[in-house]
């Protein structure tokens, strides 16, 4: 499993599979665990509707209030990082899946780690994804 960390705190995954399939393996992963998806985006379909052109590109925002409430109670501005999001891309042909790191979001809005707990279950989600 390929997973890489970068200094701005964004962790990227190499999962298998095209970014549709990915993506779709990872809603069902979310649906099966009951947790909430807020929208799917397909950037580079909209990107096609004003005449450009851009690599395959899906964002994934999604989240459970009852992690995600406590965090924006505690910090009104981590609600900029939440609900939390997924970018799956395409990499010259490689897949990549690529989020915020839960300490990242956490050191960001000064959060206690009871309160930013429930944040790192992105990183058991998308695990999940490299394993299907």
């Amino acid at each position: 499993m390929e997973t890489e960390t970068s200094p701005d705190g964004v962790v990227t995954k190499t999962p298998v599979g095209s970014v549709a399939e990915v993506a779709a393996k990872f809603r069902a992963i979310l649906d099966a665990k009951g947790i909430m998806v807020f929208a799917v985006i397909d950037q580079a379909a909209a990107a096609q509707t004003v005449g450009l052109t851009l690599r395959d590109t899906v964002l994934i925002v999604f989240g459970n209030p009852a992690a995600g409430t406590p965090v924006m109670a505690a910090a009104p501005l981590a609600g900029l990082d939440l609900p939390l999001k997924v970018l799956i891309w395409d990499d010259a042909g490689i897949t990549r899946i690529s989020y915020y790191s839960p300490a990242t979001i956490a050191e960001r809005h000064n959060l206690e780690p009871a309160t930013a707990a429930g944040l790192s279950a992105i990183d058991a989600l998308t695990d999940a994804v490299l394993k299907t």
